[in-house]
């Protein structure tokens, strides 16, 4: 059964310094990975050192804050949506997929891993509740699959298992679009540079993919 870092006890995962924004994503995205190469390999215990942070469902914004309530709430949804997203991608190789279904899962894992931590040391920063990657397991963010859906994905395989893997993930990639269409909907929202950057990222890299995913699909076999 696949598993995510936080399954089993890992080192605590490397705190993102208060100073550090995120503009240059890119690079934070590869301190993330060379953490990951340094031996690291939790995506990040939120509870490590909750010290002064705020509890799920309380969120608290100081007065005169650059950041609104649906900032904070779109970083700790898109963590667990992130979280699924990666658990369904360590299926692929257990599940006999297509070499170019194991490349884009891997692709996903990889990109996906070093964003939680951004966006958890982003909440910690702001002395925000972070969620960690078990967090998919009780919340339920646009695109998610269902309990059903999962089990319809782990016992499938080969060529059963590509055709939901990318239907399903489709799914997903297109909640965490509309989860973003609701980030910038809220009054406010989406103004700090550093939820603006990352959600527009976001956009970018998972409608990418779903044109990739589409393609894929059309070249399986037929039922």
């Amino acid at each position: 059964m696949p598993y995510l870092p936080d399954a089993a006890p890992t080192p605590p995962t490397p705190y993102l310094p208060s100073a550090t924004t995120m503009p240059a994503r890119r690079t934070l995205v590869a301190l993330a990975a060379l953490c990951l190469l340094a031996g690291h390999p939790g995506t990040g215990a939120a509870q490590d050192s909750m010290a002064g942070m705020h509890m799920p469902g309380h969120i608290m914004i100081p007065k005169g804050a650059i950041y609104t309530v649906a900032d904070v709430e779109f970083m700790q949804g898109m963590i667990a949506h992130h979280a699924q997203a990666i658990y369904m991608s360590r299926m692929a190789e257990a599940h006999h997929a297509n070499p170019g279904v194991i490349k884009l899962a891997n692709k996903i894992d990889q990109s996906q891993v070093p964003e939680i931590r951004i966006m958890q040391g982003w909440l910690r920063r702001y002395e925000q509740f972070a969620p960690d990657t078990s967090s998919w397991r009780t919340m339920q963010m646009a695109g998610m699959l269902t309990a059903e859906q999962l089990k319809t994905l782990e016992a499938s395989s080969g060529t059963a298992f590509d055709r939901a893997f990318l239907e399903m993930m489709i799914q997903h990639h297109e909640g965490a679009l509309t989860m973003v269409q609701d980030l910038f909907a809220s009054p406010g929202a989406g103004q700090e540079v550093d939820v603006g950057v990352f959600a527009n990222d976001v956009v970018v890299a998972q409608t990418a993919e779903i044109g990739i995913m589409r393609r894929m699909l059309s070249q399986l076999p037929a039922k």
